[in-house]
């Protein structure tokens, strides 16, 4: 398709017609406890978290088509997700997938080129959604459950993908947020994006920089990166 966006090939005419256009509205609630929880996380039992299962799925869409602002996104490729509980109650979605392809301040902090990025990207992921439902106003509960997810996530790719993950990235919408829950649990600032978001094959300029936060999942992960032997 990227071949034929460029006038280098012709493709012959679609079967069907693409089955993507079909908005998913996720009308029908499922079953689910939104009793509001406040103060201290100590007041409250065991912070759990687990993979959603198969038949989850429809709650984390659910949940986080309807409560998180930029909806629930579309998920492709190498990607997990998780729910947190709270006393057997979900409090919270979190979403990781492939890394962005190209971050010029991430690339420079990492110290990758252009082949070497191509080659290890696939060792970075990057978290595109955290949802702390609305109903919840406890303290610390997001830089908690954040670092609970962080501790199991490299595994959890290799018990899924067959391979590690060096490095976790996110970025934070400054118009609205502050990040401060990643710098509780001790992401690196690195930057600011360039103010584009990529649509299909292109990248449109929307004027909105976004704060770039790293966190490192292996201590030598610069070196797995790029290949350094040390």
């Amino acid at each position: 398709m990227r071949l034929e966006e460029k006038g280098l090939i012709e493709l012959p005419p679609r079967l069907r017609p693409k089955n993507n256009l079909k908005r998913n509205t996720f009308a029908q609630a499922p079953l689910f406890c939104n009793t509001p929880l406040e103060d201290t996380l100590n007041q409250y039992g065991d912070l759990s978290l687990r993979r959603v299962t198969p038949g989850e799925s429809y709650l984390w869409d659910y949940l986080v088509h309807h409560y998180h602002y930029l909806e629930r996104p579309s998920l492709v490729g190498e990607h997990l997700r998780y729910l947190a509980f709270l006393n057997g109650q979900g409090v919270a979605c979190l979403g990781w997938a492939s890394a962005a392809f190209k971050v010029e301040d991430r690339d420079q902090f990492i110290g990758w080129d252009v082949s070497t990025r191509q080659k290890h990207l696939c060792f970075v992921a990057n978290n595109v959604r955290f949802l702390i439902l609305p109903w919840i106003h406890i303290k610390h509960l997001a830089s908690k459950v954040l670092a609970l997810n962080l501790r199991r996530l490299s595994n959890d790719w290799q018990t899924i993908y067959g391979h590690p993950l060096y490095l976790a990235e996110t970025f934070v919408d400054l118009s609205r947020f502050q990040g401060t829950c990643y710098r509780a649990s001790n992401w690196l600032y690195v930057g600011l994006t360039k103010g584009s978001a990529k649509r299909g094959n292109r990248y449109h300029y929307h004027g909105q920089p976004k704060a770039i936060y790293l966190y490192p999942l292996h201590r030598t992960f610069r070196r797995k990166l790029t290949d350094d032997p040390g």
